[in-house]
């Protein structure tokens, strides 16, 4: 169970009434979205930065970025769990974005002010090689 997000943490995002008609007040459904957009998250955030400390947090010692990209990808989840047929494209969108945003982190695009490093021994073993090449073109005789 995640301690890192808060039940009045959805106030910014959703009305209460609304999260509670998708979930059928079921808090443990609210519960199993969030440990999953946390394990996303962590995959993404663990070669650059030390993910149990961002994840432990508590309060006001909570990344807020960290944070609405986690109740983003929660709120989608929880979205998807009602209707994925009917889902607003601004859950959708919002969702895509964070994931757009994982992806630029992990690839070191981008940074998250604030966030805890892991050491630079830690990631120096993590370290991989990347190969890029330029995008395929399509030849027509």
């Amino acid at each position: 169970m995640s301690q890192f997000i808060k039940l009045t943490d959805y106030d910014a995002s959703i009305h209460r009434e609304i999260l509670d008609a998708l979930t059928r007040e079921d808090e443990a459904i609210v519960e199993i979205c969030e440990d999953r957009a946390v394990a996303t998250m962590r995959g993404y955030l663990s070669r650059r930065y030390d993910v149990d400390a961002i994840f432990a947090a508590t309060g006001d010692e909570r990344n807020q970025l960290v944070l609405m990209m986690a109740l983003d990808i929660t709120v989608y989840h929880v979205f998807c769990i009602h209707n994925p047929q009917k889902l607003s494209q601004v859950r959708k969108d919002r969702y895509d974005r964070a994931m757009e945003w994982l992806k630029q982190v992990a690839d070191e695009d981008i940074s998250i002010d604030g966030a805890p490093l892991l050491p630079e021994e830690e990631r120096a073993n993590k370290a991989t090689f990347l190969v890029r090449s330029n995008p395929k073109r399509t030849n027509h005789y």
